[in-house]
């Protein structure tokens, strides 16, 4: 079967500091031939592009994530202009809105998020955008930034919200959650949206699918989430690996995942 790519991992997180080897031997032998690692703020950037340094199939994206809003300063954007300059990223990242967290000054996301999208556009790269209860906010913002390209992580907006993403270059991000029966509308929409608009992601070590639920998440559970959404849209596995695959990338130019 097509090596697949995990879209969206925080390998850099804390939480795999005691076996981070032993996760990445996991998901290798779980046929993942490629992981995308965003980062969150600054600071870790560093540890980041020296986690990709050390393993080929670990390709970075930076970028300042909206629910660390107190981490981030404004002098911060100029700075990761400037680390595009001299690092190689295939995507910036996190970046996006969260609408959800009551106390996260939006004006200040939206400043961020705008800055960061001029980044990205100049960099020629494409963007893995956060949009909690914030899809509508996040699509106007993109308009303002036209030829932006990227991904619109752990998706869970409507038909609509996906239809119009598309138009604008945009594919969706699909993990763990698509995997609880009671997820009925992102279950419904991720069936019928174009192949050529989803992406395969873990979000780990956050959202494990319900064979992990309350569990820390891997990259090798994206394995689950590919059968479950073969499942969903009445397709062969392998057709849905290669289309997904095929998807990351073209979208972060990654070449051809090993196997």
């Amino acid at each position: 079967m097509t090596p697949l790519v995990d879209s969206h991992v925080h390998l850099d997180d804390a939480r795999f500091d005691v076996d981070r080897n032993r996760v990445l031997e996991r998901a290798r032998d779980a046929g993942v031939g490629a992981m995308i690692v965003p980062a969150i703020a600054a600071p870790g950037w560093q540890a980041l592009a020296d986690l990709a340094k050390e393993h080929g199939d670990v390709f970075p994206a930076y970028g300042m994530h909206p629910m660390f809003l107190p981490r981030h300063r404004l002098a911060d954007c100029d700075l990761l202009d400037q680390w595009l300059d001299t690092h190689r990223a295939v995507a910036v990242g996190e970046i996006g809105l969260d609408y959800f967290v009551e106390d996260l000054d939006r004006d200040r996301q939206l400043v961020l998020f705008d800055r960061q999208l001029s980044i990205a556009t100049n960099h020629r790269l494409p963007v893995i955008i956060h949009a909690r209860r914030a899809v509508d906010a996040v699509i106007a913002a993109i308009r303002r930034h036209p030829g932006t390209s990227g991904v619109v992580h752990s998706f869970s907006g409507s038909a609509e919200q996906a239809e119009q993403l598309f138009k604008l270059g945009f594919l969706v991000g699909i993990g763990g959650p698509v995997t609880y029966p009671r997820a009925q509308r992102l279950r419904r929409v991720v069936a019928k949206l174009p192949m050529e608009q989803l992406l395969l992601e873990s979000d780990a070590p956050d959202q494990p699918g319900i064979a992990h639920r309350g569990q820390r998440n891997e990259p090798s559970s994206i394995a689950e989430t590919l059968a479950e959404l073969a499942a969903l849209r009445g397709e062969r596995v392998e057709r849905v690996a290669a289309v997904t695959t095929a998807n990351a990338q073209r979208l972060f130019d990654i070449g051809t995942p090993a196997h």
